[in-house]
């Protein structure tokens, strides 16, 4: 159930930014828009959210968002869209709204759909990084 809300909460979120962008400012119809949102939506939950979010953190998962946006409304826009519009400013534009709501959505699914189980053992870190614990050898131990 959690992921049913939270795929409607991220739907209704992509398409307000594609409408509010691409409909507002670029003229492009509804039925377009909702063509991109549910295209976009399901492509972005699978790849992003609950593939990226959980492996790598917010902060990748928002820029392979942003990436996932960019090229998505482009190609899926350039078969779509019958106006003459500049798609790569407006697929540009749309993708950084989206990324912007992206970031606070992941905040949800971390805290609504993870448990916190599944985001520790899932991150994953870089042991070159890791802090090395041992306990220290007392070299006059036997002289006691």
């Amino acid at each position: 159930m959690e992921h049913t809300k939270a795929l409607l909460i991220k739907f209704v979120a992509v398409t307000a930014a594609v409408w509010i962008i691409m409909g507002v400012f670029y003229g492009v119809d509804f039925g377009e828009i909702l063509t991109i949102s549910i295209l976009l939506t399901i492509a972005a939950y699978i790849i992003g959210d609950l593939f990226v979010l959980p492996r790598y953190g917010n902060m990748t998962a928002a820029v392979a968002d942003f990436g996932l946006a960019y090229i998505g409304i482009w190609l899926i826009g350039s078969v779509v869209i019958n106006e003459n519009i500049s798609l790569g400013w407006a697929s540009f534009s749309t993708a950084l709204v989206i990324a912007a709501a992206e970031v606070l959505f992941h905040f949800y699914m971390m805290r609504r759909v993870f448990t916190q189980d599944q985001n520790r053992s899932q991150i994953q870190q870089n042991p070159a990084l890791a802090t090395e614990m041992a306990e220290e050898t007392d070299i006059h131990k036997d002289d006691k």
